[in-house]
């Protein structure tokens, strides 16, 4: 279906939000003087503008024009607390006052402590920490590569696993994921990179078949984020485990945003599926820039002394930070020892949204729908992409579904809707976003009354 022509609605409710917003306007021009598009991450950049912050707390944040949005963002899926939860700001704090937090350059005992409770509850050897999602991918897929000696990388299509040379291929839908998403990747490195169908066991099967001997590794989501918050199939995930092993290649699980996100540990468990890395980031981190690859001792290794540091995974200035370390230790110990209330409450709470927002779409007339809740092994989702799909009985299990213009009315939920609930100061990503423990029912009866009085503006254009 060719795209819906929203050009006018959106200049609409720009020119309404400027009026809504006009101290973050105003900051705007300011802030792109120095920095471009005025700010260093491509998707905090709302068109025209987006609300500058000055304070979070819980589920909300403040802006500088007085607006208290009700956030579902929540740091890039990262804050399954809320914003700045005493639970971790407390201990931060107490920290700072005796001294300790800021002495980078030295070894410490947090990082080993939380190594620790990782590897307890994900069933792996040892542990590294970086600083980001992008870095401990890249460190993934640069150890597979050594422990393998290949050099082909297999992926799946719509799974973002960070901006760094490997992860720059097939994130985007244009020519069905076969293609490099960003100008100056080296052309060698894009042909080392196969990509693959999310959930579709034969292709997979087939692409083992053709390059199996020469597959260093198969990166992959357990639930697969940019591509639509979908969970893979229990059977693509075992299957890909036998594949792995039948052809001697290295599973990576990107858990950035899977992992403590559904349990205090690693999303594969739920599976029963064991990889040979996992990646982790968001969640672990309390808060703060923290990452980490975890994984088998015979890949670990490598990075190693006794190996001659052969793989250099040797740290950044940042990497272990002692105050990041210690929001890590904290959150980390926190969702351990709360892992029976934190996860089922936001089973609960998103079951409730999803009914909730579902029922004021169809009010409203307008066919909406969560990706990847169809017979999933996770059917209490806490992390929501809403979509609205042109063809009614589509299955939106894949990416190759979810983020296809021709299936989706992609504009609406990522451009229209997110700018008509911002002048309702509730501020959404891919269609809805994250519930964490500090969502209550309150802001569930908010957000779907702000996506009533939003539908009853957009309503008319799509008509």
């Amino acid at each position: 279906m060719p795209e819906k022509n929203y050009s006018s609605l959106i200049e609409k409710l720009a020119n309404e939000y400027r009026n809504h917003s006009p101290k973050s306007a105003q900051f705007q021009q300011r802030a792109s003087q120095v920095l471009v598009d005025g700010g260093s991450h491509a998707l905090r950049l709302i068109d025209p503008f987006p609300p500058r912050i000055r304070a979070a707390k819980g589920a909300y944040v403040e802006d500088i024009d007085g607006h208290h949005i009700l956030d579902f963002w929540q740091g890039h899926y990262a804050n399954i607390l809320g914003h700045n939860p005493p639970e971790v700001t407390e201990v931060l704090a107490e920290a700072f006052a005796r001294g300790d937090g800021l002495q980078t350059g030295f070894a410490d005992m947090a990082q080993a402590e939380l190594a620790e409770m990782i590897c307890q509850q994900t069933g792996m050897d040892q542990a590294r920490f970086t600083t980001s999602g992008t870095l401990s991918t890249m460190y993934a897929i640069l150890m597979a590569r050594a422990f393998t000696g290949r050099e082909l990388v297999l992926k799946v299509g719509g799974g973002w696993h960070g901006a760094h040379l490997w992860g720059l291929v097939g994130v985007g839908h244009k020519q069905g994921f076969q293609h490099v998403d960003s100008v100056g990747v080296p052309e060698q490195v894009a042909q080392d990179v196969i990509v693959t169908e999310f959930n579709h066991l034969k292709k997979l099967e087939e692409v083992f078949k053709i390059n199996g001997e020469c597959l260093a590794c198969f990166i992959l989501e357990p639930v697969i984020g940019a591509g639509g918050m979908i969970p893979a199939r229990r059977d693509y995930l075992q299957r890909a485990r036998e594949l792995c092993d039948q052809y001697g290649v290295v599973l990576i699980f990107d858990e950035v945003v899977s992992g403590f996100r559904y349990r205090a540990g690693d999303v594969g468990t739920l599976f029963g599926v064991h990889p040979d890395l996992i990646t982790m980031g968001k969640v672990i981190g309390g808060g703060m820039p923290v990452a980490a690859v975890v994984g088998k001792k015979a890949i670990m290794g490598q990075v190693g002394i006794a190996q001659k540091n052969k793989v250099k995974f040797s740290g950044g200035t940042y990497s272990a930070h002692p105050a990041s370390m210690l929001a890590a230790k904290t959150m980390v110990a926190y969702l351990i020892e709360h892992e029976e209330d934190v996860y089922p409450r936001l089973a609960k709470m998103s079951a409730l949204l999803r009914e909730k927002v579902l029922a004021v779409f169809l009010q409203a007339g307008v066919h909406a729908r969560f990706a990847g809740v169809e017979k999933s092994i996770l059917p209490q989702n806490s992390l929501h992409t809403l979509v609205v799909p042109f063809d009614e009985n589509v299955v939106l299990d894949s990416p190759d579904t979810v983020l296809d213009p021709e299936v989706c009315d992609l504009p609406l939920t990522d451009k229209v809707l997110k700018l008509a609930m911002l002048l309702e100061d509730v501020h959404i990503v891919h269609g809805l976003g994250a519930m964490s423990t500090a969502h209550t029912e309150v802001e569930i009866d908010r957000i779907a009354k702000a996506y009533g009085r939003a539908l009853e503006k957009i309503k008319p254009f799509l008509d």
